[in-house]
């Protein structure tokens, strides 16, 4: 591989090990760790590999966020109209109009409000675990546990009808494939575009106590400054919608798989429940499931580590290179679930972090001490190389995690 700015790399993909990010990475971190990149469309930007690096991008106001600037780093060159954000899709937009979007939703996630969801996230994991005890031996734990409990969380929260999931999921699923035409990506994103749009218009009639609703009354309140369009408030759903479940569904598989590949990890955590807080930090450092990074586009020229990146230019962090840097993570290619918690940027850094990764939190901290501890024997039903990853999508983890254990 060369890293000389006259051959720009082509981003890394292939992984050695399910869980550890392309090797590449490492090389790039300690060789040029802000090198050329050529995308797919044919122009060149910059690949960021170090974690001291990376957080400096993501909190940078002179990079921008809006997808529409940037080039995407895999997969096909994209079209306009695939790049174009959606009015009320914040996580593409930059400040002041993203400040606008965010603070409307941001006090319905802070740690307080999410924390208070703890008794109803225990009721739906332990109803998962009942189900799954009572079907026996093997499951698929992403149909059975993964995605349930995430997809049912946020439709609480949002107020969507979970009798719709199959739908949404689909949608969603198909959305973040690599290998799916414009036309049928555009095809599932119109499609969950109009499914939230129909919503809205449906909790503006008849509205109840989730999220969504008290979105739409909050808008509506006499004295409200700059009210959202109808437009602007099924963005942000769809957004709040696909991010609730997709993420955690698959950091809670992934994990997982981690936990029964490192039989001492996962014995440490059933027998100590009480390292869950730091266990799950871990395991979001380790896994790092954005795995093709955050991207930005220069507003104007910005020297990063001696590189000039010019205005215009598309820059890549590679959230899960970062997430590996020796210089921040002491031996960090072990999981050690009693690691101390040192600033890892699994949720992204800046005013563009997750904004819902309290309640990734919370469910984490729940679902995977309740599941090693109600099958102490859980292990993998098929062989490591017959369990299906999700290499083909935005978004890593596993397709399916076939898991049996004695009854």
């Amino acid at each position: 591989m060369s890293t000389t700015e006259s051959s720009p790399v082509v981003l890394p993909t292939h992984r050695t090990c399910p869980f550890d990010p392309p090797q590449e990475y490492a090389l790039l971190r300690e060789h040029e760790p802000v090198a050329r990149l050529a995308f797919p469309d044919g122009k060149t930007g910059w690949l960021l590999t170090r974690h001291e690096d990376v957080r400096a991008l993501l909190a940078d106001e002179r990079f921008s966020s809006d997808r529409a600037r940037a080039s995407s780093p895999v997969g096909r060159p994209l079209r306009p109209e695939e790049m174009e954000a959606r009015p009320g899709m914040f996580l593409s937009k930059d400040p002041p109009e993203h400040t606008r979007y965010r603070r409307m939703v941001t006090r319905y996630f802070t740690v307080r409000r999410m924390r208070a969801l703890a008794p109803r996230i225990e009721e739906i994991v332990t109803d998962r675990l009942d189900a799954m005890e009572r079907s026996g031996p093997p499951v698929d734990l992403v149909r059975t546990f993964t995605l349930p409990i995430p997809s049912l969380v946020i439709c609480e929260l949002l107020g969507v009808p979970y009798a719709d999931r199959d739908r949404f999921q689909r949608w969603t699923s198909t959305m973040l494939r690599l290998d799916v035409s414009a036309g049928e990506m555009l095809a599932a994103r119109d499609a969950l575009y109009a499914y939230m749009g129909d919503l809205v218009s449906a909790k503006r009639e008849h509205p109840d106590d989730a999220l969504l609703s008290s979105l739409i009354a909050a808008n509506a309140a006499e004295g409200a400054q700059a009210p959202l369009t109808d437009e602007e408030l099924t963005g942000i759903g769809l957004l709040l919608l696909v991010a609730g479940h997709e993420t955690t569904a698959n950091m809670l598989a992934l994990g997982t798989y981690a936990l029964l590949s490192h039989p001492a990890q996962s014995r440490m955590l059933r027998e100590h429940p009480e390292l869950a807080e730091r266990a799950v930090e871990e395991l979001l450092r380790y896994l790092s499931i954005a795995q093709f990074g955050a991207v930005r586009v220069a507003l104007e020229d910005v020297e990063i580590a001696g590189r000039r990146i010019r205005a215009g230019e598309t820059v890549v962090a590679a959230l899960a290179a970062a997430n590996r840097d020796p210089e921040q993570f002491p031996g960090p290619d072990e999981l050690d679930l009693t690691r101390e918690p040192s600033h890892h940027v699994a949720f992204g850094h800046g005013v563009h972090q997750c904004l819902g990764q309290q309640l990734a939190r919370v469910e984490m901290q729940i679902a995977l001490p309740a599941l090693l501890r109600r099958f102490p024997t859980l292990r993998l039903a098929v062989p490591p190389e017959r369990i299906p990853m999700r290499d083909d999508m935005f978004i890593y983890g596993v397709h399916e995690l076939p898991l049996t254990w004695e009854e």
